[in-house]
């Protein structure tokens, strides 16, 4: 794993930072959402800057993702 990257709570508002993300959909069709996600993550790893830092970060939500998919059709 990069050394770069923070995996501890780094947030003083994850609730209002949710909240945000919420906010930024509202009004949109499912395109337009999606097209909101996808701008907000290259904004946000544009900020970060640091290709190592993002591939562990995409590596880390997919392997996440991966696993609830498993999770869904154990139960």
């Amino acid at each position: 794993m990069s050394p770069n990257l923070i995996l501890e709570p780094n947030l003083a508002d994850y609730d209002e930072v949710y909240q945000k993300i919420i906010d930024m959909h509202s009004g949109l069709s499912d395109e337009e959402s999606q097209s909101a996600n996808a701008k907000l993550i290259l904004t946000l790893a544009n900020h970060i800057g640091d290709v190592g830092v993002i591939s562990e970060a995409v590596k880390i939500a997919r392997d996440n993702t991966l696993q609830w998919r498993k999770k869904d059709t154990q139960s």
